[in-house]
C-alpha cells in the first residue's frame, strides 16, 4: 500500500466540497471524475445513480462515494488520486461553476494546493528520515558484517600464530611464518602492506638489501623488521635496521621481537627518538592484543604516541 500518496482526512473533505461546487451538474462531477482516470469500477455505482434516479443523490455525495473507493484501493489507485488533485489545481475556469460557487470555488481550489504543499512537504520530510534510517541500518548491518569477518580472521590469524610455538626444531622456517602470519594481522585491520621488500642492485640485479615488510599508518610509511629469537633482541638485531630507517628520509621503524629486548636497544631506540619515530613491540603484546581482539591501528596509534610524546620507544600494551 502506497500509504504516502493516500488523501488525508482534511485533504479528502476539501475534494469533496471542491468537486461539488467546480461542476455545475452531477453527470458533470461523474465526468470529471472518469476523465481522471477514476476505474468504471468505482464509478459504477454512482453512474447508475445519476442516471436512473439522480434527485436521491448530491454532488456533494457523488464525490465522497468515489473518493472513499479511490482512496481505498492500493497501488491501483495512485494514478487517479494523483490526477484529481492535479485537475483540481489547474482548474482557472471558475465562470463555469454556478455564481454563487465561485468565490468558495476559488477558495477551496487555493485551499487543496496549500494543503497539497504541507502534504507533500511532510512525505518529502519522511522520505528523507526513511532514507536516513535506511542508510544508517545499512551502515550498521555493514559494520557487524565487516566485524564479525575480522573476528574470524583474527581468529584464523591467532591459532597460525600459536602453531609458531611449537616449531622451536625449524626456526629458520618459522621465522618466515612468523613475517606472513603478521602481515595478514596489518591487513585484517586495512593497512597497507608490502612485505618482503627487497632492493636490488640496479646493474647486478643482486639483492643488497631486505625488508621483512613495510605499512602505512595515517600516511607515514614504517619499515618493520620481525625477529624470532631465543633471547632478547640486541644490538646485533637493532642496529641493522635502525640503519635502514635513517637510510630514508621520511620512513618510521618498527622492530617486533618474541623475547623482547636488552636495555641497550632501549636506550638506543629512545635516543633515536629525536630524528625519528621508532618503536619496539613484543611477540606477547601482540598475542595478547589478538586475545583481546583489540583494534590493531588503535594499538599501533597508541605506540606512536608513547614515542613521540613521551619518548619512549617500548611502551607497553598488554591489556
Amino acid at each position: 500500500m502506497a500509504e504516502a500518496y493516500h488523501y488525508p482526512p482534511d485533504l479528502f473533505e476539501l475534494l469533496v466540497e471542491a468537486l461539488a461546487r467546480l461542476n455545475r451538474s452531477k453527470k458533470g462531477v461523474v465526468l470529471f471524475l472518469r476523465s481522471a482516470g477514476v476505474d468504471a469500477v468505482d464509478l459504477a455505482e454512482v453512474d447508475q445513480i445519476v442516471r436512473t434516479d439522480p434527485h436521491s443523490i448530491s454532488k456533494f455525495e457523488i464525490a465522497r462515494n468515489v473518493l472513499d473507493r479511490v482512496n481505498a484501493r492500493g497501488d491501483s489507485g495512485i494514478r487517479p488520486r494523483r490526477e484529481i488533485i492535479k485537475r483540481v489545481e489547474e482548474f482557472e475556469d471558475f465562470s463555469s461553476c454556478w455564481p454563487e460557487d465561485q468565490m468558495k470555488a476559488r477558495g477551496l481550489v487555493a485551499a487543496i494546493r496549500e494543503a497539497r504543499n504541507r502534504k507533500d512537504s511532510f512525505t518529502r520530510m519522511q522520505q528523507e528520515r526513511d532514507a536516513e534510517r535506511a542508510k544508517n541500518l545499512e551502515r550498521q548491518q555493514s559494520e557487524r558484517a565487516s566485524a564479525a569477518e575480522t573476528r574470524v580472521k583474527l581468529e584464523a590469524i591467532a591459532a597460525r600464530l600459536s602453531a609458531l610455538f611449537a616449531m622451536d626444531d625449524a626456526p629458520q622456517r618459522r621465522g618466515k611464518l612468523l613475517e606472513g602470519v603478521l602481515n595478514d594481522l596489518f591487513r585484517a585491520f586495512g593497512i597497507h602492506v608490502e612485505e618482503d621488500f627487497r632492493r636490488r642492485d640496479p646493474d647486478t640485479g643482486v639483492v643488497v638489501e631486505q625488508i621483512d615488510g613495510v605499512i602505512e599508518l595515517d600516511g607515514n610509511l614504517y619499515l618493520v623488521e620481525m625477529k624470532w629469537l631465543g633471547e632478547p633482541a640486541g644490538m646485533g638485531e637493532f642496529m641493522p635496521h635502525l640503519g635502514r630507517v635513517f637510510l630514508r628520509g621520511d620512513a618510521r621503524g618498527i622492530l617486533i621481537s618474541s623475547n623482547g629486548f636488552t636495555e641497550p636497544v632501549v636506550r638506543e631506540c629512545a635516543a633515536a627518538l629525536t630524528q625519528k619515530t621508532l618503536m619496539l613491540c613484543s611477540l606477547h603484546e601482540i598475542v595478547m592484543l589478538l586475545h583481546r581482539q583489540d583494534d590493531l591501528v588503535a594499538f599501533l596509534k597508541t605506540k606512536v604516541r608513547a614515542a613521540v610524546i613521551d619518548k619512549n620507544p617500548h611502551h607497553q600494551i598488554l591489556s
